[in-house]
């Protein structure tokens, strides 16, 4: 435990990377506020929510939006509507990243691994689908999406561990939660708002997204499956072979992990074991709370920082259980917030992206004429552009909810009118909604699980556009059905 250089920072090729690209789409959002005129709809408050008024868009005086305010924006959004939202994603980072050091540093990473190793060395796949599953099921039901970002780092760690690589581990975590948050069932954020907002029966229409699940489940095993086994038989086929070599070496199953239990005295081991337990006590209190909290509204406005309290507080615990004390330990926390705060910028950036077309006053704009263009076409073509609006516009607005109240006051009767059901446009609001949050960097959660690791940006798109292209593909097919059978009840 001599070294308490920070488990968790963002690399700088990651980070000049992520900030390149984030602000080329700062400047295409600004120029945007240029080129297209500003316009706006009447709203009107419903049960404490902004909601659309259909056929009452008009053209506005253009904002005064001056071009060095692009550059303050980063700065800016803190007094905008997402400030409270903002510092509240900064302080659970740092607990998420100060936890996990701990954890590593304290040696109860090492241990809990080794025992979940050991178990399923021979069965790791089963392992993989096991995980895979969970995380998915957590997103359909619950909804839950960055309340998972504490345990990507765990599930990477497990994926050094069999022999994989970092891929692997976001692929069972966060990408897993991505596809289960789209694939969604009883999803309260894609699925109930949109359709409250429709006029819906709440939940109706879950048969045929069961069935979606299971699809996009498969989908996924099989693109983990064929790379991890590609990587296990010529691991210089990984995409990030050079960068988490040493991180492997780490975490692998027949040497460190050995180790690190192994060289403790009997004393240590006893103190490591009632650390492992407190530990895990302490994660079956964070999966409770994200059950309760999906149950009891005013809980799931708190639920994120109260996920971090939980997990700093048991990591704290159990790392002090396992000797890692005084001096020792303020070193690990305050190399780990070092570590991992050039991430906030990155993560200021990606939110001031939607900060800037608000401000110019030209989303309503967009809408409009999307609204039109969607009008008058077959059902086949009108379900499809719904789609690609609203993948366009999670490029701005990652907010499920925010996204929902802004644009199916305008789908939904426009479904009725082109001869789609309400149901589809529900599907596929959720379809437009999900897959882009692990592939557009203007989505915090991305950047920060990318940042919780070693892999850039653009190795995460190479790696994952062919997936993402395969999703797109089965969407359109699920609406295209959708369209077909009428997929209701209305």
């Amino acid at each position: 435990m001599g070294n308490s250089e920070a488990s968790i920072k963002i690399g700088k090729r990651t980070f000049i990377t992520a900030i390149i690209i984030l602000a080329a789409l700062m400047l295409t959002a600004g120029i945007m506020t240029k080129v297209i005129p500003a316009g706006s709809y009447d709203r009107v408050i419903t049960d404490g929510r902004e909601i659309i008024q259909q056929g009452t868009y008009h053209l506005t005086e253009a904002e005064d939006y001056p071009a060095w305010r692009w550059l303050t924006a980063p700065f800016e959004v803190f007094g905008s509507e997402d400030g409270p939202t903002i510092i509240v994603i900064i302080l659970f980072i740092f607990a998420i990243a100060s936890a996990i050091s701990l954890l590593e540093k304290s040696g109860v990473m090492a241990a809990v691994l080794s025992k979940i190793v050991k178990r399923f060395i021979k069965k790791k796949y089963m392992l993989m689908a096991i995980i895979v599953f969970f995380f998915m099921l957590l997103g359909a039901v619950l909804g839950t999406f960055e309340e998972n970002i504490a345990l990507v780092p765990i599930i990477i760690a497990l994926a050094y561990s069999l022999k994989w690589d970092s891929m692997v581990g976001l692929g069972m975590s966060i990408l897993a939660s991505c596809f289960g948050f789209t694939s969604a069932i009883t999803n309260p954020f894609s699925i109930a708002i949109t359709q409250k907002i429709s006029d819906l029966p709440l939940y109706s229409g879950t048969g045929f997204r069961i069935i979606i699940f299971i699809a996009y489940y498969a989908l996924l095993m099989t693109f983990l499956l064929h790379y991890a086994k590609k990587i296990e038989k010529n691991p210089e086929k990984s995409l990030v072979y050079g960068e988490d070599q040493s991180l492997r070496e780490k975490y692998s199953s027949d040497s460190s992990l050995e180790e690190a239990i192994g060289s403790k005295s009997e004393e240590e081991s006893r103190n490591l074991d009632q650390a492992m337990t407190a530990f895990n006590i302490f994660i079956v209190l964070v999966f409770v709370l994200i059950v309760v909290a999906s149950f009891i509204p005013g809980l799931a406005d708190v639920q994120l920082p109260l996920i971090g309290i939980i997990f700093f507080i048991g990591s704290l615990f159990s790392a002090r259980k396992a000797g890692l004390k005084g001096k020792h330990a303020s070193k690990v926390l305050k190399d780990s917030v070092i570590g991992i705060a050039p991430g906030i910028i990155l993560i200021l950036m990606a939110m001031s992206v939607k900060f800037i077309i608000a401000s110019g006053g030209i989303m309503d704009t967009i809408l409009y004429h999307a609204a039109n263009a969607i009008s008058g076409t077959s059902p086949y073509i009108a379900i499809l552009l719904i789609y690609l609006l609203i993948l366009v516009l999670e490029l701005f607005v990652g907010s499920s909810s925010a996204k929902a109240f802004l644009i199916m006051p305008l789908i939904a009767p426009l479904s009725d009118l082109v001869g789609i059901t309400r149901q589809t446009s529900v599907l596929a609001f959720s379809f437009g909604d999900g897959f882009s949050n692990v592939l557009y960097p203007t989505n915090p959660v991305l950047l920060i699980c990318l940042g919780l690791t070693i892999v850039a940006y653009p190795k995460w798109f190479k790696w994952t556009y062919k997936l993402q292209i395969a999703a797109f593909i089965m969407a359109c097919i699920f609406l295209f059905i959708g369209v077909m059978i009428k997929y209701g009840p209305f």
